[in-house]
């Protein structure tokens, strides 16, 4: 959701130090510089102890480091302090939601909308909440609502094909994909949207055809390369290219969550806990371990009863940022998976990848350095998509634009790295399209 102003004019300090040292803050929390902005903000708090700028942004920052009870008592206490505006209420929205307390969300979101009725942005943004609750009728006078303030509003006529689409009404959420486009000849979104739309609808020649036209406009652009090359077959890379998983998941990080475990009833980490469970002795916070592609950390909280230490990797900063949150890491690197693993041997007594080697064709490069980062005796848990027996083949990119693999090719890549398998169990992982995801979830131990 499109994030409020960072600051409240109606706030202003009458002091030029007090305003220089908030904009100075402003720029550190912009380029990422958490722990130094919230130093200037709690000092601009000791000479202004009410200052509701400085509440919002410190909490906001709390937030971000993983502190969000903190963060949430902060921004309250500037919405006490300034009650009229709408952009505290916009982001303590913002933080419920990250947090799944959809109902307090709800309440926040509401309030902005109210304080500012005119803000075709926060018709928008509560349009999303109702979706996300599934109340189509609202979320509908919502997003309908901010295309009357703002016609041009892209978003508005995504979020309002996304929810035909949620409705399963996808001709209908075509028509506001291509009006997007119309608006904005340009706009990734709705070029990607319009993509998954076709492929869901088994139209793959025609999704191969947006990212075609995609290609001949933005012939760099890596979520165009990688899925023309999905859809079509044409230059199908080894594994999915960095720029477009990082593009991809930055893009996708804020309702990552409420995506998977709400709409499309997401099982491969309780699947992979469930495989600890069998396979490790009872949980004492006894082990090293790595959550390999993280994400925003789903698997965080359900490895720590094992961790002594728990690290997590990700290309994507956005997921990372989110991983953070779950206050379980004590490490987060941003990093090609393949490449971190060779730089960690014998590390982990365990390494733990739910739905990420999904993006990788041949395993065997992987798997061997995964075996190689385990120490003697180590435990290997992932999950992969199931290629079916008849498509006789290792692996396969499939038009959604990860891989699908064939068990035999687990078997083969896991003997070859010297990893003895404890299980391997179909599973479905997740749903799509209304229609089960088949996988594999495996567990393995180096021998050595």
């Amino acid at each position: 959701m499109d994030e409020a102003d960072m600051t409240s004019s109606a706030a202003a300090s009458t002091e030029m130090g007090i305003d220089d040292a908030l904009q100075y803050a402003i720029s550190l929390h912009r380029e990422g510089s958490l722990e130094g902005a919230c130093t200037l903000y709690e000092r601009i708090l000791e000479a202004v102890p009410a200052h509701p700028d400085a509440l919002h942004l410190l909490g906001m920052a709390r937030h971000q480091m993983g502190r969000s009870d903190e963060g949430v008592r902060l921004i309250e206490q500037a919405v006490a302090r300034e009650p009229g505006f709408a952009g505290f209420f916009n982001n303590l929205g913002n933080i419920y939601m990250s947090r799944g307390e959809v109902a307090k969300a709800l309440g926040a979101y509401q309030q902005a909308t109210e304080l500012a009725s005119d803000n075709a942005d926060l018709h928008n943004n509560l349009g999303a909440l109702y979706k996300a609750q599934r109340q189509f009728d609202e979320a509908h006078a919502s997003y309908e609502r901010a295309m009357q303030l703002d016609p041009r509003h892209v978003s508005a006529h995504n979020n309002m094909g996304l929810l035909y689409a949620e409705k399963g009404d996808r001709a209908g959420a075509i028509t506001y994909y291509i009006k997007a486009l119309e608006l904005l000849p340009g706009d990734s979104s709705a070029r990607r949207l319009l993509g998954t739309t076709y492929y869901a609808m088994g139209r793959i020649a025609d999704a191969g055809e947006v990212y075609r036209q995609w290609l001949e406009q933005e012939p760099d652009h890596p979520t165009a390369r990688h899925m023309y090359a999905a859809c079509t077959g044409d230059g199908v890379p080894d594994r999915a290219p960095d720029d477009y998983v990082e593009q991809a998941f930055d893009h996708f990080a804020e309702s990552f969550e409420s995506v998977l475990n709400e709409r499309l009833n997401y099982q491969a980490p309780q699947l992979c806990a469930d495989l600890m469970a069998r396979h490790l002795p009872p949980p004492q916070q006894q082990f090293v371990m790595l959550d390999a592609g993280c994400g925003t950390g789903l698997c965080g909280p359900l490895m720590a009863p094992w961790a002594k230490v728990l690290a997590g990797v990700d290309l994507s900063k956005g997921m990372l940022d989110r991983a953070q949150t779950k206050g379980v890491y004590r490490d987060l690197y941003k990093a090609e998976l393949t490449e971190f693993l060779t730089l960690s041997p014998r590390q982990w007594d365990v390494v733990l990848s739910a739905d990420t080697l999904c993006y990788f064709g041949d395993l065997a490069k992987v798997i061997q350095e995964a075996a190689g980062s385990l120490k003697p005796g180590g435990t290997l848990i992932f999950t992969v998509e199931a290629l079916p027996d008849e498509a006789g083949l290792p692996h396969q990119i499939q038009p959604h634009g990860r891989y699908a693999h064939h068990r035999l090719h687990l078997i083969e890549v896991l003997s070859a790295a010297g990893l003895n398998v404890l299980d391997m169990e179909a599973v479905v992982l997740r749903e799509e399209g209304g229609k089960p995801v088949n996988g594999w979830l495996v567990g393995a131990r180096q021998l050595g």
